[in-house]
């Protein structure tokens, strides 16, 4: 069985290791919920500084080309790109998520002028917002839009058909850790005629993707998780050169405008990715992302991968073997290909025992229903963070040290 003496020697030969010093990590925690928040870089807090105090404080509106914040939202997404097989001029930082799944999945709508297609699908255990925003968008179309919902990915191919106008999917979910194959789902959607649309929030920074070469038409992701922008920090959006032309969103705003100082009344899009721009950026928060995308540029994404996979066996591993005894269900795939960079496990009292791993410094997340879910970061998570949390998840199942009446606002 292996020791924590093997997870020490792991550590010591592991070339991403040099890269956790980076990240400010409060003593005593393990940080295992990466796959919601990312860790802080130490930078940030320096980086925040000089944009508020100097940027902000003393160049006051000259930084907006002083200090290249006009320009931001491009360069970030270019520093991105290379993350997710993207090419320079297809990507911008800017909006939230959700407000990014919403332009692409109306871009998507609009290219398609077959009257026939009015189908979006996606999965059930789809992120929640990412259904809520095709619902809302297909009942403001009041144009005969539905959603067609499948329970597994095995149901796909039968629910793809003449009728579906985009396949909108998440790459890794967020409960379970399954990766789809994004190739053969693009391939699946465009012999039926539809489009793919991917988000990346649980693969940017964590899982090789390579958009172009997957056949993917648009993709959305956040940067808040592995690629560790910050709480709140801006998301992205991509559209391939090759649908730039035909990319039309309805959220028309100055910045997307070809000529926005012109100040005209009449919108004009302007050539290329910056027609998925649309308001003035949240300057401060755009900084941060800076700070991580400056991390990931030290590594490549196969050493990530490779350490990642490494991370997600031992703790299965692991907890197999130390806590078989508890009613633990695996619910992440075992196969490398299937699996995103977490683990998830069930247990009848999940809640309670995530609070209490909680309360011992072992920061993981809980969703219902009944998943403890632990993200694996490889810049900042060691192989010996890995044999702890597990020896103390052991502890309190055997001592049966969790409270099933916990208050539900202790897990977030």
């Amino acid at each position: 069985m292996t020791t924590r003496q093997d997870c020490l020697a792991l550590d010591a030969q592991d070339p991403l290791a040099p890269l956790r010093a980076q990240f400010d990590l409060p003593e005593g925690v393990i940080y295992l919920d990466g796959n919601s928040l990312g860790a802080r870089p130490k930078a940030a807090l320096a980086r925040a500084q000089q944009v508020i105090a100097r940027e902000w404080g003393h160049d006051l509106i000259r930084s907006w080309n002083t200090a290249g914040w006009f320009d931001m939202p491009r360069r970030l997404g270019d520093r991105l790109a290379p993350l997710i097989g993207a090419r320079a001029g297809e990507v911008v930082v800017t909006d939230t998520t959700s407000l990014n799944l919403f332009k692409a999945l109306a871009a998507a709508l609009h290219m398609q002028t077959d009257s026939a297609r009015r189908v979006i699908v996606t999965e059930r255990a789809n992120f929640p917002t990412d259904i809520y925003m095709a619902q809302g968008l297909a009942s403001w179309l009041d144009r005969g839009y539905s959603l067609r919902l499948v329970d597994s990915p095995e149901e796909l191919p039968s629910a793809i058909g003449a009728d579906t106008a985009v396949v909108m999917l998440t790459h890794v979910n967020y409960r379970t850790g399954y990766q789809h194959d994004m190739a053969a789902v693009s391939a699946l959607a465009h012999a039926h005629g539809a489009l793919a649309l991917w988000d990346l929030a649980h693969s940017a920074g964590a899982v090789p993707v390579d958009l172009h070469a997957a056949g993917a038409d648009l993709a959305v992701g956040c940067t808040y998780k592995y690629l560790n922008g910050g709480p709140g920090a801006p998301a992205f959006i991509w559209v391939p050169k090759h649908h730039q032309a035909a990319f039309r969103q309805p959220l028309s705003g100055w910045w997307g405008h070809a000529a926005p100082f012109e100040m005209s009344p009449e919108f004009a899009p302007v050539d290329g990715i910056g027609r998925a721009l649309c308001g003035t950026q949240p300057i401060v928060s755009l900084a941060m992302v800076e700070c991580g995308l400056e991390i990931f540029e030290q590594s490549s994404i196969s050493a990530i991968r490779a350490k990642s996979l490494a991370l997600t066996d031992l703790f299965i591993e692991l907890v197999e073997a130390r806590c078989g005894d508890h009613p633990l269900g695996l619910v992440t795939p075992r196969e490398h290909a299937r699996r995103g960079s977490q683990v998830s496990f069930t247990h009848p009292h999940g809640y309670a025992v995530m609070a209490a791993l909680i309360a011992r410094g072992v920061i993981g997340d809980y969703r219902e229903p009944a998943i403890m879910r632990f993200g694996f970061t490889p810049l900042y998570t060691s192989f010996a963070d890995v044999w702890d949390a597990v020896e103390i998840l052991r502890q309190i199942l055997d001592d049966q040290a969790y409270d099933i009446a916990a208050t539900r606002g202790a897990v977030t």
